[in-house]
């Protein structure tokens, strides 16, 4: 996730540098067959690009429009997640009376702990790298680390992991049915939401939308050269370049946020979101090994 505000200007520059290399290239033939065929060159009238790039714009806004709405999306699931991962492991300490069951301060820290590595491990599965990084495996006991590798969605294995010992827990007596019920709901609102991600991550933003805008973009850029070319001479190709890397940055910036899991600067902050998750989970547990908050990469947040 982008959070500074002096975004490098390579970093822009190289989203759009190869549009703009072709559109130098067309601009300057445009500007050499001026002198050297300009008879056969057709006369183009402004109010056709002003048309084409009034089009083109509502069609970018509509993009952008989606595309933060999808980004937006994905973080709204994942603040969901925090407020959810919260309060499981504040009902586990409040419901578990160890005082009728002996391991339940165990069963709580295990429930915890596992909490912590399933929202690691559900960051990593959305940005299809390793689920299970060697950091987070310590989390977990052996018993759960051989059933997770066990299964393809290694997240919703932890999950069937929670719901086990949330079911132990009720038939050794350590938590009533109402508890029972309440700690459920709030494992079901997990699983509900890291089938919202997955369904973010797994749907396609329509491929025909994206290659029409850009399709539509060159069209335009080329007539405006033909028009420009007959009026202001050698300045088009400048004009045309700096009116290009408006339109190319505004459809790279909508093409980015589509896919809010895919590991760049641009988006989600899952392993932050995560760290910030195992902070607040282990002062509840009133643990020693508190990590410091993920540190900023750059001019963006992981």
């Amino acid at each position: 996730m982008l959070v500074d505000k002096r975004i490098p200007f390579r970093y822009i520059f190289s989203k759009v540098k190869l549009d703009l290399f072709r559109v130098l290239l067309f601009s300057v033939l445009f500007h050499i067959l001026k002198y050297s065929v300009a008879e056969h060159l057709p006369e183009v009238p402004f109010q056709l690009p002003t048309i084409l790039g009034t089009s083109i714009s509502l069609l970018l806004a509509f993009n952008v429009n989606q595309s933060y709405d999808r980004w937006w999306e994905a973080r709204k699931v994942w603040g969901a997640i925090v407020n959810d991962s919260r309060t499981l492991v504040v009902q586990l300490k409040q419901f578990v009376d160890s005082s009728t069951y002996p391991d339940g301060s165990s069963v709580v820290k295990k429930m915890a702990h596992r909490q912590i590595a399933w929202c690691y491990c559900l960051g990593q599965s959305l940005r299809k790298l390793t689920p299970l990084l060697p950091e987070q495996e310590p989390l977990l006991s052996s018993q759960d680390l051989d059933f997770v590798n066990r299964n393809n969605n290694k997240p919703y294995a932890l999950m069937m992991l929670h719901g086990q010992d949330l079911k132990n827990l009720y038939q050794a007596k350590a938590i009533n049915s109402f508890q029972q019920v309440q700690l459920d709901s709030t494992i079901m609102r997990l699983v509900d939401s890291m089938g919202k991600a997955e369904r973010i991550n797994s749907t396609v933003f329509p491929v025909t939308y994206r290659i029409f805008i850009h399709f539509f973009i060159y069209l335009f850029l080329v007539i405006l050269s033909l028009a420009l070319v007959e009026t202001i001479g050698i300045y088009e190709i400048p004009v045309l370049i700096l009116i290009a890397s408006t339109f190319f940055l505004i459809e790279k910036t909508a093409r980015h946020m589509q896919d809010p899991f895919r590991n760049k600067p641009t988006d989600t902050a899952v392993t932050a979101i995560a760290r910030t998750i195992e902070i607040n989970i282990k002062q509840v547990l009133q643990e020693q090994d508190v990590p410091a908050p993920q540190p900023q990469e750059k001019f963006y947040l992981m």
